[in-house]
């Protein structure tokens, strides 16, 4: 810890920010966003007022955290996989949620997250509508799509079928938290973990789903059930949670 009586080693403007920006970050993933300004300061060996000419306020500094925590470690790659009809949708959402879960398996990335949402800050909101708009939806188009289910335009997207994925997400994101959150002893080897559980969620997956919209359908025109598509889901599931790599049952 930097020595508060020592005056601040000069550095330029750049680096200044960095150093406040990357202390910050461990400071609040630490102490949690409730934690003060002025604490963060001492800790960095520098004064209050300093920390303020690069951040007016405390918003301020939380909003670069939002930028440099989450923002930066967003990968396009993940709406392009969830985009390409060249893999069967289960294997979109194997592949995107892999990769995800690996980047926010990480101390600051969640001990953060849970602090925003704790305190009201907006920040869990933004990320997750980011979430939910940039892959979830897409993805359930394009189920929508490969299990001969109505389109959108017929029948929008409903909030039951969001619940299915956010559910599968979240349990994901729990191996993580239950260990760099909540201080309980993290699996062994948390990717294998994570793997066993998408795998189970995935097998009943096109199943729920469908079931989902069949009854949005028929909300929609009582009496009148609008067929789902010509494939029987029953028939349908396990083959549709397989890898492509697997082989015939």
């Amino acid at each position: 810890m930097a020595d508060p009586t020592r005056p601040a080693r000069r550095l330029r403007p750049q680096d200044r920010e960095r150093q406040i920006v990357q202390g910050a970050i461990a400071f609040f993933a630490e102490v949690g966003l409730d934690g003060h300004t002025r604490e963060l300061a001492r800790r960095l060996g520098i004064t209050q007022p300093l920390l303020y000419r690069y951040f007016p306020s405390k918003e301020d500094l939380i909003e670069r955290i939002y930028e440099e925590v989450y923002l930066r470690r967003w990968k396009p790659e993940w709406e392009a996989v969830i985009a390409d009809r060249g893999l069967p949708c289960i294997e979109r959402f194997r592949r995107f949620e892999g990769d995800y879960q690996r980047v926010i398996h990480d101390y600051a990335w969640l001990r953060i997250f849970v602090s925003a949402g704790m305190k009201g800050y907006d920040l869990p909101r933004r990320y997750l509508g980011m979430v939910r708009e940039r892959v979830f939806a897409p993805l359930l188009v394009e189920m929508r799509r490969e299990y001969a289910l109505p389109a959108p335009d017929a029948l929008p997207l409903g909030e039951g079928e969001f619940e299915l994925l956010f559910g599968i997400h979240g349990a994901l994101v729990y191996v993580g938290l239950r260990g760099l959150v909540y201080g309980l002893a993290l699996p062994e080897d948390p990717v294998a973990t994570r793997e066993a559980l998408l795998d189970s969620a995935l097998v009943g997956l096109r199943q729920a789903h469908c079931a989902v919209v069949r009854r949005a359908v028929e909300a929609a025109s009582p009496g009148n059930g609008a067929p789902l598509g010509s494939i029987p889901i029953e028939q349908e599931e396990t083959h549709a949670a397989r890898r492509p790599s697997d082989p015939p049952p």
